[in-house]
């Protein structure tokens, strides 16, 4: 994760997002290893092609179409709350006719 996050701090420098510069960010933060060093090479060639702030922009708009979603659960969980309150109401009645 710290290879994706040292990549988009490059970008907002505005440097080149190569495997020396992304290395560089990557030891400043602590000891560097084969893994890091591999995830590195991984992020570097996944990038290749990526425009990157049009792959922020979009992702920033992700959660607005999501919102809708969360309203939804909301009000099935009210929904649901209402009709276990319905069957415990019904359940008391039928208990009462039992018992006069």
């Amino acid at each position: 994760m710290k290879e994706i996050y040292a990549a988009l701090y490059l970008h907002a420098a505005g440097k080149e997002i190569t495997e020396e510069n992304l290395l560089n960010v990557v030891k400043s933060t602590g000891e560097l290893t084969d893994e890091d060093k591999a995830k590195v090479k991984i992020v570097v060639s996944s990038l290749k092609g990526v425009n990157i702030d049009e792959t922020l922009k979009s992702a920033m708009a992700a959660p607005v179409v999501a919102a809708p979603a969360v309203g939804e659960k909301a009000e099935k969980k009210e929904e649901k709350k209402e009709d276990e309150k319905k069957s415990e109401e019904e359940a008391a009645a039928g208990l009462s006719g039992l018992f006069g």
